[in-house]
């Protein structure tokens, strides 16, 4: 199964320049949690999601319209092409823990987004000796890796003596 077999088509956007108050009104709008971040040039820049804009206005102690998305954003970005095969993207999740990836094109340009809902949406349960494409233990998998806390591994170690 690939990439743009089960993305979203129609993901809504913010740019750099937008201030937080916009972004966060885009995603109430559109019942997202996430809003990739696009360049004058249309590439993408970066995610900002519903966390983001939170932390950024309690950590600065501002109002959402007085800070740029810009000034939010990581620009570390991890994302996947449409070509990509499914288990590649969950993969990319998994190891940088993210539930979202945007989907970008040869071009740099979004050609949508892959969420764990577009995935959850399209697992599928073991029919007689065919595996499905996607399957639940797949899904169960990736999200339990995505979930797992960042410091719990150095955690354990530390309490173990290790």
């Amino acid at each position: 199964m690939k990439v743009k077999e089960i993305m979203s088509t129609n993901a809504k956007v913010c740019a750099p320049a937008d201030n937080l108050s916009v972004a966060a009104g885009l995603m109430w709008e559109n019942d997202c949690g996430v809003l990739p971040v696009v360049a004058e040039d249309e590439k993408v820049v970066g995610l900002i999601t519903d966390r983001d804009i939170c932390m950024a206005a309690n950590l600065n102690n501002r109002n959402l319209w007085n800070i740029a998305v810009e000034d939010v954003i990581s620009h570390k970005l991890f994302a996947c092409k449409p070509e990509d095969d499914i288990h590649a993207a969950l993969n990319t999740m998994q190891e940088n823990k993210v539930r979202r990836l945007p989907v970008i094109g040869a071009d740099g340009t979004l050609e949508g987004i892959l969420s764990m809902n577009d995935i959850v949406l399209n697992a599928e349960e073991p029919k007689g000796k065919k595996a499905p494409d996607l399957s639940y233990a797949d899904v169960v998998t990736a999200y339990k890796s995505i979930c797992k806390p960042r410091l719990q591994t150095q955690t354990q170690a530390a309490v173990a003596g290790v």
